[in-house]
């Protein structure tokens, strides 16, 4: 093994979990957390989808960190805040200041965003094709890890101290905010830990950043909008990009307080602990499953060709919503069979989004413009996360869910007109 490789493996996995560990903190774990922490569903909703906006407008400072400092600078010091934001949201969440912890989720996704910049940057800059190629499968392994790590196993763990253990004769328990402030500190060590490790492991291949001029970092801002925003079928690909996961948009937030809710209200009692093993268990191995199957998929009969069934295997899954909301199973083994068949379906579904982003956004400005395709994805996801919550207590977990499966009707419709504007050869 070459000395190129081997300073590679020490750095691409960690930062890439390092890339995934805060996104999934903010975009889940908040959830989870502020459900139990007792927060009304309609806010939680609100509040959790209005801390990702950060996503949203990733692409009007990607530019300054290109020009900003070096790649590396910008990757250690926005692991260094994220991992002070995190050590505040451990003192302040659980203790009910909710406004303080809204912030410092605010300011973890800034940063998060931030992170992605530079180490997708850094990645290229510190590994030639040849290499890019080869840890592109290692990067994103990492990336599922992280998720793996925050919707699974932090979940079982602050389940696993809300219920108790025992150790020898003495029992140990926590209180749910205490539970949640001792897993956001280990996440916090953890983090800092990482952002040390990366003093050391990641390599200096830059002396400085690219000098330039405010007027030119404008002007190339404005090519990069002016040549997306020009691009022929633009209208039909943003609205693809917002409405594809629609369904999957108003679900999001309200998966977790369906599970935690008493039967009384139409959830399905579940604990903490439940929640984690079912998302670490059938539910991880089945969305790998079918994120392989998409890639396949993709790769042997062309984009055009598998679009429209990508579509179907994304939405239609979700009627397991609607069988769990209304037959509220007291077997732990079906809810696992539903989310890993739902889970199944939005590993094969997602692929298709993914192709049709790189596809609209090649050529000049690639790499901006996908990332602009990503700001799209992102706001199409926070939108109905404003109201999902509202929709939810107002009319109950299972007219929700059927309203959820009627929002499967724009997302195909979209898909069909994308679908017919593709060209056989495209992917």
């Amino acid at each position: 093994m070459s000395k190129s490789i081997r300073s590679a493996w020490s750095w691409v996995p960690t930062l890439y979990f390092v890339e995934g560990v805060p996104y999934f903190i903010v975009n889940s774990i908040s959830v989870a957390m502020f459900t139990q922490l007792g927060m009304p569903n309609a806010q939680m909703a609100l509040f959790t989808s209005l801390i990702s906006f950060p996503w949203v407008l990733k692409p009007l400072w990607s530019p300054f960190v290109d020009v900003i400092r070096t790649k590396r600078w910008w990757i250690l010091t926005m692991q260094t805040l994220m991992a002070i934001t995190v050590f505040l949201l451990a003192l302040l969440a659980p203790r009910g200041y909710f406004t303080f912890a809204l912030i410092c989720f605010t300011i973890t996704a800034f940063a998060s965003a931030t992170h992605d910049i530079a180490a997708d940057g850094f990645y290229m800059l510190a590994l030639d094709e040849k290499k890019q190629s080869a840890f592109v499968g290692i990067r994103s392994t990492f990336y599922k890890i992280a998720n793996i790590f925050c919707q699974s196993l932090l979940l079982m763990i602050v389940g696993i101290l809300q219920n108790g253990f025992t150790i020898g004769s003495t029992r140990y328990a926590a209180s749910v905010p205490d539970a949640w402030m001792y897993v956001l500190l280990g996440c916090s060590v953890l983090l800092a830990l990482l952002s040390l490790w990366h003093v050391w492991a990641l390599p200096k291949v830059e002396t400085t950043a690219v000098k330039q001029t405010h007027a030119q970092i404008w002007r190339e801002i404005g090519n990069t909008f002016v040549t997306f925003f020009c691009k022929p079928g633009i209208g039909l690909a943003i609205a693809f990009m917002l409405l594809y996961r629609l369904p999957e948009a108003l679900l999001l937030k309200l998966c977790v307080p369906f599970f935690l809710a008493p039967q009384a209200e139409g959830g399905l009692a579940l604990t903490m602990e439940d929640v984690g093993q079912l998302y670490g268990g059938l539910g991880v191995i089945m969305m790998l499953i079918g994120g392989i199957l998409g890639g396949l998929a993709g790769s042997r009969w062309g984009l055009k060709k598998v679009m429209l069934w990508m579509c179907l295997c994304l939405t239609l899954p979700c009627i397991v919503y609607c069988y769990m909301a209304a037959v509220q199973p007291p077997q732990q083994w079906i809810i696992a069979v539903c989310i890993g068949f739902e889970q199944l379906g939005y590993g094969l579904g997602y692929t298709a989004c993914m192709l049709y982003m790189i596809h609209f956004a090649d050529g000049k400005y690639k790499t901006a413009h996908f990332s602009i395709c990503t700001a799209f994805m992102f706001l199409g996801l926070m939108l109905p996360g404003l109201v999902a919550g509202y929709i939810q207590e107002s009319i109950g977990y299972l007219a929700f869910f059927w309203v959820v499966m009627i929002c499967c009707i724009p997302s195909i419709a979209i898909t069909m007109a994308v679908q017919r504007s593709l060209k056989e050869t495209d992917f």
